[in-house]
């Protein structure tokens, strides 16, 4: 696990790109928490948290069930916006199910700070 205050700090474009996308998808839908996902191929895809009285989801599992379902076979990292303190390890469990325990999740505070990059596994 990596602490920092740096955003940019040891991540490269497309890790910060998916943190933007996670933080604009946080934004532009007025929900608690934004994700991004980017898989095998370098596909983005992007979610908000799911709060319906029959589904609710989190932004990140919401992330990985739209990889998954537009035919992704891998991840190479995960990102999440959020004001918690840690990924949830269900979340971290959908990513290491399709990515693998090494896959890096990256979590963000609404600032789009990196306050923590921990592996999935």
């Amino acid at each position: 696990m990596t602490d920092s205050t740096d955003p940019g700090q040891g991540l490269g474009p497309e890790d910060l790109k998916i943190i933007t996308l996670a933080r604009s998808a946080r934004a532009r839908n007025g929900v608690p928490e934004g994700a991004a996902v980017r898989d095998e191929t370098g596909r983005t895809y992007v979610a908000g948290t799911v709060a319906l009285d029959s589904l609710r989801l989190s932004a990140l599992r919401t992330a990985v069930a739209m990889a998954v379902a537009s035919g992704a076979t891998s991840l190479e990292a995960a990102a999440v916006v959020t004001e918690a303190d840690a990924p949830d390890e269900a979340d971290r469990a959908a990513v290491r199910d399709l990515g693998g325990p090494d896959t890096p999740v990256l979590l963000a505070g609404p600032d789009g700070v990196l306050r923590l990059s921990t592996p999935a596994g």
